[in-house]
Protein backbone atom coordinates (compact mmCIF):
# COMPACT_ATOMS: atom_id res chain seq x y z
CA UNK A 1 0.00 0.00 0.00
CA UNK A 2 1.49 3.27 -1.27
CA UNK A 3 1.20 6.45 1.42
CA UNK A 4 -0.87 9.49 0.40
CA UNK A 5 1.54 12.71 -1.26
CA UNK A 6 2.85 14.89 1.54
CA UNK A 7 1.49 18.46 1.07
CA UNK A 8 4.51 19.95 2.09
CA UNK A 9 7.15 21.01 0.23
CA UNK A 10 10.48 19.41 2.29
CA UNK A 11 12.04 16.33 0.62
CA UNK A 12 14.64 13.95 1.25
CA UNK A 13 17.33 12.97 -0.91
CA UNK A 14 19.02 9.45 -0.19
CA UNK A 15 21.48 7.85 -1.86
CA UNK A 16 20.64 4.29 -3.54
CA UNK A 17 24.45 3.07 -3.44
CA UNK A 18 23.45 -0.23 -4.97
CA UNK A 19 22.47 1.43 -8.16
CA UNK A 20 24.40 4.33 -7.91
CA UNK A 21 21.59 6.80 -7.74
CA UNK A 22 20.85 10.25 -5.60
CA UNK A 23 16.60 9.89 -5.29
CA UNK A 24 14.15 12.03 -4.47
CA UNK A 25 11.32 11.14 -1.99
CA UNK A 26 8.61 13.13 0.47
CA UNK A 27 8.88 13.45 3.48
CA UNK A 28 6.10 10.01 3.96
CA UNK A 29 8.19 7.98 1.79
CA UNK A 30 6.63 9.04 -1.99
CA UNK A 31 9.36 8.76 -4.87
CA UNK A 32 9.50 12.05 -6.29
CA UNK A 33 12.33 11.68 -8.67
CA UNK A 34 15.96 11.25 -9.45
CA UNK A 35 18.45 14.15 -8.90
CA UNK A 36 21.10 12.46 -10.00
CA UNK A 37 21.34 8.82 -11.84
CA UNK A 38 24.69 7.85 -12.63
CA UNK A 39 26.97 8.65 -9.96
CA UNK A 40 29.29 5.54 -10.23
CA UNK A 41 31.33 3.84 -7.68
CA UNK A 42 29.39 3.93 -4.17
CA UNK A 43 27.72 7.00 -3.27
CA UNK A 44 27.41 7.16 0.45
CA UNK A 45 26.94 10.34 2.50
CA UNK A 46 25.13 13.47 1.26
CA UNK A 47 24.47 16.97 2.46
CA UNK A 48 22.65 19.91 1.24
CA UNK A 49 23.53 23.43 1.15
CA UNK A 50 20.65 25.91 1.16
CA UNK A 51 22.24 29.11 0.54
CA UNK A 52 24.36 27.98 -2.36
CA UNK A 53 21.21 25.54 -3.54
CA UNK A 54 24.14 22.83 -4.01
CA UNK A 55 23.82 18.91 -3.02
CA UNK A 56 26.93 17.14 -1.94
CA UNK A 57 27.94 13.69 -1.82
CA UNK A 58 31.03 11.25 -1.22
CA UNK A 59 31.84 8.77 -3.38
CA UNK A 60 33.94 5.63 -1.84
CA UNK A 61 34.66 4.54 -5.22
CA UNK A 62 35.10 0.99 -7.11
CA UNK A 63 38.20 -0.35 -5.32
CA UNK A 64 38.67 0.31 -1.18
CA UNK A 65 42.27 -0.39 -1.60
CA UNK A 66 42.86 2.48 -4.06
CA UNK A 67 42.34 6.09 -4.00
CA UNK A 68 39.51 6.26 -6.09
CA UNK A 69 36.99 8.29 -3.61
CA UNK A 70 35.62 11.52 -4.79
CA UNK A 71 33.35 13.76 -3.77
CA UNK A 72 30.66 16.01 -6.26
CA UNK A 73 28.41 18.66 -6.23
CA UNK A 74 25.31 19.44 -8.47
CA UNK A 75 22.52 22.56 -7.94
CA UNK A 76 19.22 21.63 -6.65
CA UNK A 77 18.21 21.19 -10.10
CA UNK A 78 20.20 18.79 -11.05
CA UNK A 79 22.64 21.05 -13.61
CA UNK A 80 26.29 22.03 -12.52
CA UNK A 81 27.36 18.78 -11.79
CA UNK A 82 31.22 19.05 -10.46
CA UNK A 83 33.93 17.17 -9.11
CA UNK A 84 34.71 18.83 -6.00
CA UNK A 85 37.48 16.54 -4.40
CA UNK A 86 38.80 14.28 -7.18
CA UNK A 87 40.06 10.80 -7.41
CA UNK A 88 43.52 10.27 -5.46
CA UNK A 89 42.82 12.75 -2.55
CA UNK A 90 40.90 10.29 -0.57
CA UNK A 91 40.67 6.42 -0.38
CA UNK A 92 36.80 5.54 0.31
CA UNK A 93 34.98 8.74 1.35
CA UNK A 94 32.04 8.36 3.64
CA UNK A 95 29.71 10.41 5.72
CA UNK A 96 30.32 14.25 5.08
CA UNK A 97 28.86 16.92 6.96
CA UNK A 98 29.15 21.16 5.69
CA UNK A 99 30.22 23.59 8.14
CA UNK A 100 28.50 26.80 5.53
CA UNK A 101 29.53 29.23 8.45
CA UNK A 102 33.47 28.79 7.34
CA UNK A 103 32.28 27.37 4.27
CA UNK A 104 33.88 23.84 4.82
CA UNK A 105 33.43 20.34 4.60
CA UNK A 106 34.23 17.79 6.40
CA UNK A 107 34.29 13.83 5.92
CA UNK A 108 35.65 10.35 7.05
CA UNK A 109 37.78 8.28 4.90
CA UNK A 110 37.43 4.58 5.66
CA UNK A 111 40.18 2.33 3.94
CA UNK A 112 42.04 5.69 3.98
CA UNK A 113 41.76 5.81 7.83
CA UNK A 114 41.50 9.45 7.94
CA UNK A 115 39.02 12.67 9.27
CA UNK A 116 39.45 15.22 6.79
CA UNK A 117 38.37 18.65 5.10
CA UNK A 118 38.44 21.15 3.00
CA UNK A 119 36.91 24.49 1.39
CA UNK A 120 33.74 23.98 -0.15
CA UNK A 121 34.75 24.39 -3.71
CA UNK A 122 37.52 20.91 -2.94
CA UNK A 123 40.57 23.41 -2.32
CA UNK A 124 42.78 23.58 0.89
CA UNK A 125 42.51 19.52 1.65
CA UNK A 126 43.31 19.19 5.17
CA UNK A 127 44.30 15.86 7.49
CA UNK A 128 42.71 16.22 10.51
CA UNK A 129 42.99 13.50 12.43
CA UNK A 130 44.92 9.54 10.76
CA UNK A 131 43.86 6.30 12.76
CA UNK A 132 46.36 4.06 10.91
CA UNK A 133 48.84 3.96 7.87
CA UNK A 134 49.98 1.54 5.28
CA UNK A 135 48.12 -1.75 3.68
CA UNK A 136 48.14 -3.97 7.63
CA UNK A 137 46.49 -1.03 9.27
CA UNK A 138 44.19 -0.94 6.77
CA UNK A 139 42.92 -4.51 7.31
CA UNK A 140 42.54 -3.33 10.98
CA UNK A 141 38.54 -2.56 10.89
CA UNK A 142 39.18 -0.93 14.39
CA UNK A 143 40.80 1.88 12.49
CA UNK A 144 38.04 2.49 9.92
CA UNK A 145 36.55 5.91 10.40
CA UNK A 146 33.39 5.98 9.14
CA UNK A 147 30.58 8.48 10.64
CA UNK A 148 31.45 11.93 11.75
CA UNK A 149 29.39 15.13 13.24
CA UNK A 150 30.50 18.22 13.64
CA UNK A 151 30.33 21.70 16.62
CA UNK A 152 32.33 24.66 15.27
CA UNK A 153 30.39 26.31 18.02
CA UNK A 154 32.00 24.67 20.78
CA UNK A 155 35.56 23.65 18.27
CA UNK A 156 34.85 19.65 18.17
CA UNK A 157 34.71 16.90 15.64
CA UNK A 158 32.92 13.62 16.52
CA UNK A 159 33.44 10.23 14.61
CA UNK A 160 33.12 6.48 14.84
CA UNK A 161 35.49 3.77 13.95
CA UNK A 162 33.15 0.82 13.33
CA UNK A 163 35.25 -2.11 13.86
CA UNK A 164 35.20 -5.77 12.09
CA UNK A 165 31.06 -6.50 12.16
CA UNK A 166 29.59 -7.74 14.84
CA UNK A 167 32.89 -7.88 17.05
CA UNK A 168 31.80 -5.43 19.43
CA UNK A 169 34.67 -3.46 19.10
CA UNK A 170 33.09 -0.28 17.57
CA UNK A 171 34.10 3.29 19.11
CA UNK A 172 32.79 6.73 18.97
CA UNK A 173 35.59 9.44 19.41
CA UNK A 174 36.05 12.89 19.77
CA UNK A 175 38.43 15.58 19.13
CA UNK A 176 39.46 19.63 18.27
CA UNK A 177 37.95 20.83 15.20
CA UNK A 178 41.20 22.29 14.10
CA UNK A 179 44.58 19.98 14.10
CA UNK A 180 46.77 21.86 17.31
CA UNK A 181 49.59 23.61 16.11
CA UNK A 182 52.58 21.85 15.84
CA UNK A 183 51.10 18.43 16.16
CA UNK A 184 51.08 15.36 13.77
CA UNK A 185 47.31 14.14 12.82
CA UNK A 186 48.38 10.62 13.20
CA UNK A 187 49.36 11.64 17.64
CA UNK A 188 47.18 13.85 18.50
CA UNK A 189 47.03 14.19 22.11
CA UNK A 190 43.55 15.92 22.17
CA UNK A 191 41.49 12.70 20.86
CA UNK A 192 39.50 11.40 23.36
CA UNK A 193 37.11 8.27 23.35
CA UNK A 194 33.96 8.64 24.36
CA UNK A 195 32.27 5.26 24.32
CA UNK A 196 33.28 1.37 22.99
CA UNK A 197 32.30 -1.82 22.98
CA UNK A 198 29.50 -0.77 20.11
CA UNK A 199 28.36 -3.75 17.86
CA UNK A 200 29.12 -1.51 14.40
CA UNK A 201 28.49 2.18 14.67
CA UNK A 202 28.02 4.21 11.63
CA UNK A 203 26.88 7.48 10.94
CA UNK A 204 26.10 10.69 13.41
CA UNK A 205 24.43 13.55 14.06
CA UNK A 206 24.19 16.43 16.53
CA UNK A 207 20.97 17.85 17.98
CA UNK A 208 22.37 20.63 19.07
CA UNK A 209 19.78 22.17 21.69
CA UNK A 210 19.65 19.38 23.85
CA UNK A 211 23.46 18.56 23.33
CA UNK A 212 22.71 15.05 22.46
CA UNK A 213 24.60 12.93 19.79
CA UNK A 214 22.44 10.60 17.54
CA UNK A 215 24.09 7.25 15.80
CA UNK A 216 23.02 4.65 13.91
CA UNK A 217 24.73 0.74 14.36
CA UNK A 218 24.13 -2.14 11.83
CA UNK A 219 25.66 -4.98 13.68
CA UNK A 220 23.35 -7.64 14.93
CA UNK A 221 20.49 -7.52 17.50
CA UNK A 222 19.68 -6.43 20.08
CA UNK A 223 22.56 -3.67 20.59
CA UNK A 224 22.83 -3.38 16.65
CA UNK A 225 20.66 -2.40 13.89
CA UNK A 226 19.70 0.33 15.97
CA UNK A 227 19.02 4.05 16.04
CA UNK A 228 20.48 5.55 19.03
CA UNK A 229 21.89 8.36 21.43
CA UNK A 230 23.20 10.16 24.35
CA UNK A 231 23.44 13.38 26.16
CA UNK A 232 27.22 14.44 25.29
CA UNK A 233 27.78 15.40 29.15
CA UNK A 234 27.00 12.19 30.66
CA UNK A 235 27.59 9.54 28.12
CA UNK A 236 24.96 6.88 28.64
CA UNK A 237 23.59 5.36 25.58
CA UNK A 238 20.19 4.75 25.04
CA UNK A 239 19.11 2.27 22.04
CA UNK A 240 15.69 4.50 20.54
CA UNK A 241 14.73 2.32 17.42
CA UNK A 242 15.85 -1.25 16.32
CA UNK A 243 14.70 -3.41 13.59
CA UNK A 244 16.45 -2.08 10.84
CA UNK A 245 18.22 -4.04 7.82
CA UNK A 246 21.50 -2.85 8.75
CA UNK A 247 21.21 0.85 9.86
CA UNK A 248 23.42 3.84 8.06
CA UNK A 249 22.13 6.56 6.93
CA UNK A 250 20.05 9.33 8.93
CA UNK A 251 18.77 13.14 9.29
CA UNK A 252 17.16 15.06 11.67
CA UNK A 253 14.28 17.37 11.06
CA UNK A 254 14.63 19.42 14.34
CA UNK A 255 11.77 21.61 13.95
CA UNK A 256 9.51 18.83 13.51
CA UNK A 257 10.65 16.41 16.12
CA UNK A 258 11.38 13.73 13.52
CA UNK A 259 14.29 11.73 12.54
CA UNK A 260 15.23 9.68 9.00
CA UNK A 261 17.09 6.59 9.13
CA UNK A 262 17.93 4.51 5.62
CA UNK A 263 19.33 0.98 5.69
CA UNK A 264 21.17 -1.48 3.04
CA UNK A 265 17.65 -3.27 2.74
CA UNK A 266 16.39 -0.50 0.85
CA UNK A 267 14.25 0.82 4.00
CA UNK A 268 13.70 4.52 4.54
CA UNK A 269 12.44 4.99 8.08
CA UNK A 270 10.65 8.01 10.10
CA UNK A 271 11.18 8.65 13.80
CA UNK A 272 10.35 10.89 16.84
CA UNK A 273 13.61 11.99 18.29
CA UNK A 274 12.59 9.99 21.54
CA UNK A 275 12.33 6.51 19.51
CA UNK A 276 8.41 6.74 19.58
CA UNK A 277 6.37 5.98 16.49
CA UNK A 278 9.13 4.84 13.99
CA UNK A 279 7.48 4.03 11.13
CA UNK A 280 9.06 1.98 7.74
CA UNK A 281 7.97 4.72 5.19
CA UNK A 282 10.05 2.88 2.09
CA UNK A 283 10.80 -0.29 1.33
CA UNK A 284 13.26 -0.45 -1.84
CA UNK A 285 13.99 -4.19 -1.57
CA UNK A 286 12.09 -5.77 -4.26
CA UNK A 287 13.26 -2.96 -6.57
CA UNK A 288 16.84 -4.04 -5.54
CA UNK A 289 17.80 -0.83 -3.52
CA UNK A 290 20.07 -0.39 -0.80
CA UNK A 291 20.19 2.84 0.82
CA UNK A 292 23.35 5.00 2.72
CA UNK A 293 22.99 7.97 3.02
CA UNK A 294 19.98 10.86 3.86
CA UNK A 295 19.51 14.69 4.00
CA UNK A 296 16.52 16.52 4.99
CA UNK A 297 15.58 19.38 2.40
CA UNK A 298 13.49 22.11 3.71
CA UNK A 299 11.42 23.67 0.98
CA UNK A 300 11.99 21.15 -1.38
CA UNK A 301 14.14 20.97 -4.20
CA UNK A 302 13.80 22.20 -8.14
CA UNK A 303 15.47 25.34 -9.51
Amino acid sequence: MENKPSTDKDRLLVLDGYNGKILIFDTDGNPTGTLVDNCGGTPDGVCVDPVGRHVYWTNMGAHWDQKDGYIERVNYDGSGRQLIIQKGETTTAKQMQLDLKNRLIYWCDREGMRIMRANLDGSGITTLVISGEGPEDRLDEKRHCVGIAIDPEHGYIYWTQKGAPNSSTGRIFRAGIDLPEGQDPAKRKDIELLLKDLPEPIDLEIRHSTHELYWTDRGDPPKGNTLNRAAMNEWQTEILAGGFAEAIGLSIDRENDRIFVTDLGGGIYKTHLDGTANTKIYNGQRLKQGFTGIAYVRDGLGG
